[in-house]
């Protein structure tokens, strides 16, 4: 071990480790989600170190610390606390971070490394479940939310219970059948880039979304009709006041008072004034009224409206629900080839890769079809 080893603390590493990752590391993972979820995952690992085994510095961290960590990750596996996924997950982020540690001559070996150590982690096989489903069970909850979205929209149904049919039909919709994440379209609280996707993102003309990919780089994905004629149908109940509006807006009325309160500041308003505004109105009504964007609705919060959805379909296995990225199916989680950069603007006049070219006759009439009973 180097000298430089013994005299670095663990939680000192951890601050270089995680400042270097908020930046962008060309050779790392990126920046953004991964940064603020390693955080939570090495501190808690740098505490539990120091109070189960007295280690806080590199000079006794070594392969026996590291396999008491695995196998603690195990027994938390085994009590139902984690799957063996998280597990894996916590102890890759764990390795990842000694490999830096090596890179930057810290340490000479990373003993997150050895097959000792490793081998104490759970397998795979420790749980049962797949966070993939079958394509026969999403297309079950797929088929049952949009019966209901339709049947919304085709009864007497209340405006409120037509917009909601229609959200949830459109959250769906978008995981099953486009190529898009769960942190792409929604918010990611611990990351502020992530903010959610809004109607600007959107081109209909072009059947495409701009996403914040994984590469840290804005992107646009294809929406096939199928994700995009749910999203379109949504667009008019939703009726937006401005494209600036996210595309699945929070109802945590806390958090949009919150965003209202702000901005109504913001613009140089006194807080008599605001409260005036908020005796007279809701915070819903003042969002729209000001069009003020409300927060849109994060990445937990579309986890839980999934868990209720897979309930009300009667979709599961074992308890089970479909997760954002279960929605999407077994992809792989590289970007996928059909996404590109996108550009500082777009252009109104590309045509959709998903348009196709009908030949008329010369003596045929043309008819001009409406884009929305094309999608249809």
């Amino acid at each position: 071990m180097s000298t430089d080893g013994n005299r670095v603390t663990i939680a000192d590493a951890v601050d270089a480790y995680l400042q270097r990752k908020a930046v962008g590391d060309p050779d790392g993972p990126g920046a953004g989600t991964y940064a603020s979820n390693a955080e939570s995952i090495l501190r808690r690992w740098a505490e539990w170190l120091e109070h189960t085994h007295d280690v806080t510095t590199f000079a006794t961290l070594d392969e026996t610390a590291l396999r008491a960590y695995a196998t603690e990750l195990r027994t938390r596996t085994d009590r139902g606390e984690y799957t063996a996924s998280t597990a894996s997950t916590y102890y890759a982020v764990v390795r990842a971070f000694c490999s830096w540690c090596v890179r930057g001559g810290i340490i000479e070996a990373n003993p997150a490394a050895s097959e000792r150590a490793e081998s104490a982690l759970p397998t795979a096989e420790s749980t049962a479940n797949s966070e993939f489903w079958s394509p026969t069970q999403r297309r079950r909850l797929v088929t049952t939310i949009r019966e209901r979205a339709l049947e919304a929209t085709s009864t007497e149904s209340s405006d409120a219970e037509r917009r909601n049919r229609l959200r949830e039909y459109a959250i769906v919709a978008l995981l099953a059948h486009s190529d898009v994440r769960g942190s792409e379209l929604f918010r990611v609280p611990d990351d502020e880039r992530r903010s959610g996707a809004t109607w600007d993102d959107v081109d209909f003309y072009t059947g495409t979304i701009r996403v914040l990919g994984k590469s840290q780089r804005l992107e646009e994905v294809p929406l096939p009709a199928p994700a995009r004629t749910p999203l379109r149908r949504y667009r008019v109940v939703l009726d937006p006041p401005s494209n600036e509006w996210p595309l699945f807006p929070t109802r945590h009325a806390p958090s949009i008072a919150a965003q209202v309160r702000t901005t109504l500041a913001e613009r140089g308003h006194t807080d008599e004034e605001i409260d005036a505004m908020f005796a007279d109105a809701t915070s819903v009504e003042l969002a729209r009224e000001r069009d003020i964007a409300p927060p849109a609705i994060t990445t937990e919060g579309a986890r839980s409206v999934l868990k209720r959805l897979c309930a009300e379909a009667n979709v599961d296995v074992d308890g089970e629900y479909l997760t954002p990225r279960g929605v999407r199916g077994n992809v792989d989680d590289t970007d996928s080839q059909f996404r590109r950069e996108a550009s500082t603007t777009k252009s109104t006049l590309r045509a959709s890769i998903f348009e196709r070219t009908i030949a008329v006759p010369e003596s045929q009439p043309v008819i001009d079809v409406d884009s929305s009973e094309r999608d249809d």
